[in-house]
């Protein structure tokens, strides 16, 4: 079997380390992006015979990110999906007492960083007529009081279907995931009763694994805790 290739960042911990897990048992190669490379090798070192790549970097540095993803191209002969799922959200929620400072950096991440991470995959796809899968939020679906963080989310959901359009125009695919509440290191105190990573795992590898007839534009996935 010739295993396809996968892109994520954010790789190191939580959705993007179990969507890898997930990903390398279901036949793909996995080339894994994040800032710390004791984690990524901690992890690569999991699935050994090859099958992941462990290539530290900074998601918005577009110029870091595109030597990655070319890297992990040259490695496995090509790539056949990216995830992009870093991340972050704020201290300090809401405008009123939110700092301008942490707004920029986490605007950088959550919208930067995506669409660095898809203008440096693009080429790659297009060859591959390949599929992007992009972490949204069920907080970009909906209205929360004065929440930076999900409006950050919105543009992802926009740019989600925009990208679908544009994409199918080469035979691609794109797929937002939209998870409500996940228990991972996103958040200071652990949430038991909410999602867990692989639930969001799961829901990107039902995407990934779809038939070429089959486009899953969106996945949305909500506890019942």
């Amino acid at each position: 079997m010739t295993r396809k290739t996968l892109f994520i960042t954010g790789a190191s911990t939580g959705i993007g380390a179990e969507t890898a897990r997930k990903a390398v048992a279901g036949g793909w190669n996995v080339a894994l992006f994040a800032r710390s490379k004791d984690k990524l090798d901690a992890l690569a070192s999991e699935f050994g015979d090859d099958h992941a790549l462990a290539l530290p970097g900074d998601v918005t540095d577009m110029e870091e990110l595109k030597k990655a993803i070319d890297s992990a191209a040259d490695h496995y002969g090509g790539l056949d999906a990216v995830f992009a799922n870093a991340g972050r959200g704020l201290d300090t929620p809401g405008v009123e007492n939110g700092d301008p400072d942490e707004w920029r950096q986490m605007l950088d991440l959550n919208i930067n960083g995506l669409l660095y991470t898809i203008k440096a995959a693009f080429p790659h796809l297009q060859k591959s007529k390949g599929h992007a899968v992009l972490t949204g939020s069920v907080a970009g679906k909906i209205h929360l009081p004065g929440s930076i963080y999900g409006a950050s989310k919105w543009f992802v959901q926009g740019f989600a279907g925009n990208l679908s359009q544009e994409m199918r125009e080469w035979g691609g695919r794109c797929t937002v995931i939209c998870p409500g509440m996940v228990d991972t290191p996103f958040f200071d105190e652990a949430k038991p009763d909410k999602l867990k990573p692989e639930d969001i795992a799961d829901a990107v590898v039902f995407a990934l694994n779809q038939p070429e007839r089959a486009d899953v534009r969106e996945v949305v996935v909500m506890p019942t805790g």
